[in-house]
């Protein structure tokens, strides 16, 4: 959606979404997150930490060359899918070694819609695709989002593309 009105104000845009499918490490990626086990998160997070280095290094091979923004989707919010007594160490590091955004959005759901709206998908579960485990995560993720544009994504989707507008493209006008 962000990609889509941006390019509307005539912006160039490139969308980097994790897991990427489209290379070999983002298939391992997305094949180890439909697993359980504790060996399955071990490396579901070690191919998004190689898969977030090759996006980086796409990023960096298009910066001033046909795009003006890169919406990076699962990035250094994805440390909130590590344990609690990990999460804001992580955070922290994650900030010391990566780029940061101009501007970084958390859409926030309400866990209980959101796996309403994952098996309406109809596809295999990931392995943090339970109630209880989205809540969790949330928590950290509101947890560590100072600074961020938080939307609210529990109606529908022109209610979030409204507060896109508003809350992020309306400051970047």
């Amino acid at each position: 959606m962000l990609v889509s009105e941006l390019e509307s104000r005539g912006r160039r845009a490139l969308l980097l979404n994790h897991p990427n499918t489209d290379t070999f490490v983002g298939r391992l990626e997305q094949r180890f997150l439909r697993g359980d086990s504790r060996l399955d998160v071990i490396l579901s997070t070690a191919f998004y930490i190689a898969d977030v280095l090759h996006s980086l290094s796409v990023m960096r091979g298009r910066r001033g060359r046909g795009c003006d923004d890169v919406v990076f989707v699962r990035y250094s919010m994805a440390v909130a899918y590590l344990p609690e007594s990990a999460c804001r160490k992580a955070d922290k590091a994650v900030k010391m070694v990566l780029p940061t955004p101009d501007v970084a959005v958390l859409v926030d759901i309400d866990p209980d819609i959101a796996i309403g709206r994952i098996f309406s998908r109809g596809e295999d579960l990931e392995v943090f695709e339970t109630v209880e485990r989205l809540s969790a995560i949330r928590d950290r993720m509101l947890g560590i989002s100072d600074g961020w544009v938080v939307l609210r994504n529990n109606g529908d989707m022109e209610a979030l593309r409204a507060q896109l507008n508003v809350e992020v493209l309306g400051k970047r006008s």
